[in-house]
């Protein structure tokens, strides 16, 4: 019996759901590792315990010559492996078979017909409603497979050799859309890759605590610590390693949201984190004047909170380590250039980084998913101010001011996102949702207060549902609580005439706007 989990290697082929694979994985009780594609067989020889390889979707086409492979060899290690969208077509084109741009592109909800249910579709009804993101699709399978299920556009949406133990489907499992999806993901790792149920909440707290023992070598550690969930817990964690060597630093930068800076602050005492509190406010938003870009500006914020850091370790210093609470979707979506994945946005605490970083990292949350550090807040017994504290982006209200951020945009942004927290939370809806917030650009609209004719912005208020952040619903609320929240912000914030209800979910959106 070996002596660490039964693992399932994740290859990353850029897909943005390729976190959500290990995400469903680990949800099941599995544990999963995230692996690039060029480096799979020396991941899987270096790993004890590798049951299955599953191949991740991803941006590319089969046909494009830079499209990212792996190596053959990996079909002859006697090892399961389940293709999804671009991993379904990799394996069908490495192996023999035949892929062509599809007449028709599938996108969204599709019913899928099982022809030959096998191992991988056992127990899944005949007629199920499956997530399709694909253009590309396999016209001809390899010698040796079977197909397994079809949909109206895509003949072979499902295949296996089970002989060998390969399969593709080219739908998501992974998405909660796809109705049965979880059934099929665990078909494959207890029924074909015969896993163990072993990856528990109550193993995340001390997979957390070896993570930096294994880093921290000596010295001083410095943490920027928001209040929020990730970065609490972060410091928690490292002080219970390093004790007095841990400095934290609350960081102003302007960007928080009503009231915010003093909740922080008594929250952060109360578990236990006394922080120094750093008022840079006035620095940040004069270096954000003039920039639009979603990325610059998240790029300023990132190189703007480094210095405040340099600033602290020259009066509290020297510091060796810079400790974050960076997540596994954080990686993923801070994808570099030159990755198989595409940019969806850089985070301040990953992509925002200079390249030349005067600290070695800490990260003990790296390889765990929002839900995971949930289970870790609640083993450390913090208080649920801070475990249900919905996610705030690390460059603040910037990430929901579209285009500049001016004085008058960030009072209304912070004004009305107060007013949607406040609302949701007395209805009792604060809890039951992911995210809520109002968020406002440069667009503006007439109104007409007390008879005068008024030209004010447009704000939008956005609440989503979500299990982990790499997918994302809209709300519905009920209208009466949409109707006190647009006459609330219209009459109690300055400057604005209308509320719009953003009804987007991710997929194709993402939650914040910028």
């Amino acid at each position: 019996m070996c002596a660490v989990h039964d693992t399932v290697m994740v290859v990353d082929f850029g897909g943005q759901y390729t976190h959500l694979i290990g995400r469903r994985i680990r949800e099941l009780g599995v544990y999963s590792e995230i692996v690039a594609s060029d480096s799979l067989l020396d991941a899987i020889k270096s790993t004890l315990c590798v049951k299955g390889i599953v191949f991740s979707g991803g941006p590319s086409s089969t046909f494009e010559p830079d499209s990212p492979q792996v190596d053959k060899n990996v079909y002859s290690l006697g090892l399961p492996i389940l293709g999804i969208c671009y991993g379904h077509q990799l394996i069908a084109s490495q192996l023999g078979g035949v892929v062509e741009r599809g007449d028709f592109r599938e996108y969204g909800r599709t019913t899928l017909e099982v022809v030959e249910s096998g191992d991988l579709l056992k127990g899944v009804r005949r007629r199920t409603v499956v997530w399709m993101s694909h253009g590309d699709q396999v016209i001809s399978l390899p010698e040796g497979f079977v197909a397994l299920a079809k949909t109206k556009s895509s003949r072979y949406a499902a295949f296996s050799d089970s002989r060998r133990k390969i399969y593709g489907v080219q739908f998501h499992p992974e998405v909660a859309h796809t109705e049965e999806g979880k059934k099929i993901l665990k078909n494959f790792l207890f029924r074909i890759c015969g896993c163990r149920v072993e990856w528990k909440a109550s193993s995340f707290l001390s997979q957390a605590l070896e993570h930096v023992r294994g880093v921290y070598r000596g010295g001083k550690v410095i943490c920027a610590v928001s209040g929020g969930l990730d970065s609490t817990v972060t410091a928690i964690l490292v002080k219970k390693i390093v004790g007095d060597n841990l400095v934290c630093v609350f960081v102003d930068n302007g960007l928080l949201r009503k009231g915010e800076a003093e909740s922080v602050m008594d929250s952060l005492k109360s578990s236990g984190v006394n922080p120094l509190y750093v008022d840079a406010s006035h620095v940040f938003l004069n270096r954000l004047r003039g920039v639009v870009d979603p990325e610059a500006k998240r790029k300023v914020i990132g190189e703007t909170f480094i210095e405040a850091f340099n600033d602290v370790a020259g009066e509290w210093g020297p510091f060796r380590y810079l400790a974050q609470g960076t997540l596994y979707p954080d990686v993923i979506e801070s994808a570099k250039a030159g990755g198989p994945a595409s940019t969806i946005k850089t985070h301040h605490n990953v992509g925002g980084l200079p390249d030349k970083l005067p600290y070695e990292l800490i990260e003990p949350l790296k390889y765990f998913y929002k839900d995971e550090v949930r289970e870790i807040a609640s083993a450390l017994k913090l208080p649920d101010s801070i475990v249900k504290r919905h996610p705030f982006p690390g460059p603040g209200l910037s990430a929901r001011i579209v285009g500049e951020v001016t004085e008058e945009k960030l009072k209304i942004c912070r004004e009305a996102s107060a007013i949607v927290e406040e609302e949701l939370s007395r209805s009792r809806y604060y809890d039951r949702v992911w995210q809520a917030f109002a968020y406002v650009g440069d667009d503006k609209a007439v109104a007409v207060l007390g008879d005068v004719r008024k030209y004010g912005y447009i704000v939008t208020v956005k609440v989503v549902s979500s299990e982990d952040g790499m997918t994302a619903d809209w709300v519905k609320l009920p209208s009466r609580i949409l109707e006190r929240i647009s006459v609330r912000i219209t009459n109690e914030v300055r400057n604005v005439s209308s509320v719009n209800y953003n009804i987007s979910s991710k997929p194709p959106a993402t939650i914040e706007p910028q």
